[in-house]
């Protein structure tokens, strides 16, 4: 049996709406830049970094790379809960993949809101 410890004291219910609503958000990400890209075929640098220089767009990106970062975890963890039977194994698995994570947010937010 799995204890709440790795999970964090949620509840299955949290965890499955998360999952969808980050999902959500993802698919609305990736369909709006696939349309820029569509509707901008001669898109160039200056255009593209013209996009992300806008409040809003950092804002949209920020909210799907932390909704990679939830989805990923919620993800993951429910792997290593179910096929990483040893505590010492599943528990050191998982805090690599919150540090994988911890940087890909710290890096992303940098990339989006550095100078």
């Amino acid at each position: 049996m799995v204890t709440n410890i790795t999970s964090f004291g949620r509840s299955g219910l949290s965890d499955w709406l998360m999952q969808r609503v980050s999902a959500v958000i993802l698919a609305i990400y990736a369909v709006f830049i696939v349309a820029y890209l569509l509707f901008n075929p001669n898109l160039d640098y200056y255009a593209w970094s013209g996009l992300f220089d806008q409040t809003w767009m950092r804002i949209f990106s920020l909210l799907a790379f932390v909704s990679v970062a939830a989805h990923a975890w919620i993800g993951l963890w429910t792997v290593t809960t179910d096929y990483l039977k040893s505590t010492r194994l599943r528990v050191g698995v998982q805090t690599l993949i919150i540090l994988a994570i911890f940087v890909y947010l710290v890096w992303g937010i940098q990339i989006l809101w550095g100078a």
